[in-house]
């Protein structure tokens, strides 16, 4: 069976999505691109809830920017030939390679596609549907990266979560701070 992997930046305080929507807040560089290629190299399926979905769209643009880093070219490349699967209303038409909408019998849905063969099922960002999984017991293993900084305010990834006994099988502190 697949594992279905949450992978996210958080605040110190937990917070992974600002209310404004901004990610300017993490303290992203080479390092962390370095480690969330890892995370797209062990991916054949993304999971967005409708949010991330709209946000991730920026990167249909990455090709045509002359100014697009190798990094950029390659996940661009990458997210439009990912199955794509955002859970949202059925009201979303999907408009972009490889996607399907997701709107009822989350958990039955979840499953069957842990049960199909390939890599990892990854849920990208997207707090509100991370927590919903969480909540179900679908999550298999968490890649976050927490950034020195307390937000305050925004989505946290882990509201309303019964106690839950994790085990850490790796960390590293990058020179950003970000561990």
């Amino acid at each position: 069976m697949r594992k279905l992997m949450v992978f996210c930046h958080l605040s110190l305080d937990g917070i992974a999505a600002i209310p404004s929507g901004g990610l300017d807040w993490i303290s992203y560089d080479k390092e962390l691109e370095g480690w969330a290629e890892l995370v797209v190299k062990a991916t054949d399926t993304a999971l967005y809830g409708r949010v991330t979905y709209e946000l991730m769209k920026y990167w249909r643009t990455v090709p045509s920017n002359p100014n697009a880093s190798t990094y950029e070219l390659e996940h661009a490349r990458w997210i439009e030939n990912v199955e794509k699967i955002v859970v949202s209303e059925p009201d979303l038409s999907p408009d972009w390679n490889n996607t399907k909408v997701v709107s009822e019998n989350l958990e039955e849905e979840i499953l069957k596609l842990k049960r199909k063969p390939g890599k990892d099922i990854t849920i990208f960002g997207s707090p509100t549907l991370a927590n919903s999984l969480i909540k179900l017991g679908l999550v298999d293993e968490y890649q976050l990266s927490v950034s020195p900084i307390i937000l305050g305010e925004g989505k946290f990834l882990f509201r309303d979560i019964k106690e839950t006994k994790l085990k850490l099988v790796e960390e590293k502190t990058y020179a950003s701070g970000v561990i």
